[in-house]
């Protein structure tokens, strides 16, 4: 199993059209193959950060999901949304 923390960090005046767009990446991640957990948290301290809690059966599921077609439409507009890059950490259960 592969986990992956990923941390957004929304532009401050696009906090909302941030959270919609990638609360719309959870139901068609959760029908991907090798797609174990898909969830998204907004930090209570501040609204901008958002965290995905991922586990994927694997590295190759986690490759093809990186290559999906919904994946690919949020990071066209992603420069837009976010205030610096993503930042992914790919962890594994000790």
């Amino acid at each position: 199993m592969l986990t992956v923390i990923a941390r957004i960090k929304a532009k401050a005046e696009k906090i909302e059209e941030t959270k919609k767009a990638l609360a719309d990446l959870i139901p068609p991640t959760l029908l991907e193959e090798g797609c174990i957990d898909y969830v998204l948290h907004q930090s209570n301290d501040n609204p901008q950060i958002f965290v995905f809690y991922e586990n994927w059966t694997d590295k190759e599921s986690l490759e093809n999901h990186l290559a999906n077609v919904h994946i690919a439409e949020f990071s066209a507009k992603a420069d837009d949304l976010m205030e610096e890059p993503a930042e992914l950490y790919f962890l594994s259960k000790v």
